[in-house]
């Protein structure tokens, strides 16, 4: 059985705007496993930041309880939270440097302001530094560094008190798509050399996708669905989670073919080891009719593959009836549209 490091029990977080209370999250309960890479997504305004910062209580729960190792922590105030904060580090959207401190001086206020000693941060901070790839950065200054680089710092930062925690609220949304990639390598590093858990909120599914283990879907501060990535992406429950999806798998068609009605559209799902079978040319071949490909892709979520293939099928009558029955027995599945 799974070791469960975050769990949040009947969650729910008010606040107060114009005499009426808005709820950001509400009556949330879900458990996050030690060593995974976690992702919640969502819309602007779901609640995601919300539920993110209550497990360092810069948000306190209005109803509710969150738990950390097994530790309920909704009361906890001083020393303990203190204490607390030091096990969980956070990355922020903006990076949040001190813009008048050199690389290694804003690494370093991280370790002073949890009173470690001069020597265990001059031994420290070089580490992480190296850790990132900004050892040749460390007397720059913010000013003079890229958006990535700054990220890089601020994860730095955040694992310079030696976290088992790593909170990253929308980390890559100020990047460009390579620095995007890039950082999202670095904290998949992170997680499978340092056993450190993530995670990560996004409204983007192309990140949750790069990098996650298991994903909650949020909107209107409720979690409306919670699954492997893999399985969300495959085969998404809600309407919510499949709009966005499908946002993401972006496979529209232009407008003249698809008021053609005269076309044999199928939409082709693959989904597993079959996404790497000949389906498409066993189909040509054995039933003779003509597939003709017009969008699609096959890509690799958590290591498995996953593909959608939109084509436009022709032959004798009987024949594409039958090459349609054929392909639904070698595939996850198939919509004529």
């Amino acid at each position: 059985m799974a070791d469960i490091i975050i769990s949040f029990k009947n969650l729910n977080v008010v606040f107060p705007y114009k005499g009426k209370d808005i709820k950001a999250v509400e009556n949330t309960s879900l458990n996050i496993y030690r060593g995974e890479v976690f992702g919640i997504v969502g819309t602007s305004g779901a609640g995601k930041s919300t539920l993110l910062r209550t497990i360092n209580l810069l948000q306190r729960p209005t109803q509710g309880e969150v738990f950390v190792n097994g530790e309920n922590i909704s009361g906890l105030k001083g020393n303990a939270l203190r204490k607390l904060r030091t096990g969980i580090g956070m990355i922020f959207q903006q990076f949040s440097l001190i813009n008048t401190k050199t690389v290694y001086d804003n690494v370093a206020f991280a370790m002073e302001a949890v009173g470690k000693s001069k020597m265990e941060i001059q031994q420290r901070v070089p580490e992480v530094l190296e850790l990132v790839g900004l050892s040749d950065r460390a007397k720059s200054y913010p000013a003079k560094l890229s958006g990535g680089e700054k990220q890089r710092v601020g994860i730095a930062r955040a694992l310079a008190n030696n976290p088992y925690i790593l909170l990253c609220d929308e980390p890559t949304s100020a990047l460009d798509l390579e620095n995007t990639n890039a950082i999202l390598k670095l904290l998949k590093e992170i997680n499978e050399n340092l056993g450190i858990t993530i995670v990560i909120i996004s409204h983007e599914m192309d990140v949750i996708k790069k990098i996650c283990n298991r994903v909650a879907v949020m909107s209107g501060g409720k979690i409306i669905e919670t699954n492997e990535v893999f399985n969300v992406f495959t085969a998404p429950q809600e309407p919510f989670t499949q709009s966005l999806v499908n946002h993401t798998l972006n496979f529209e068609l232009p407008e003249r073919i698809r008021q053609n009605t005269d076309l044999k559209l199928l939409k082709i799902v693959y989904s597993g080891e079959k996404a790497e079978e000949a389906v498409i040319s066993d189909t040509i071949k054995n039933l003779e009719v003509e597939i003709n490909i017009l969008h699609g892709k096959i890509e690799y979520i958590t290591n498995k593959p996953f593909g959608v293939l939109i084509v436009q099928i022709t032959g004798n009558p009987e024949k594409v009836k039958e090459a349609q029955n054929y392909l639904t027995t070698r595939v996850y599945k198939v919509e004529e549209l």
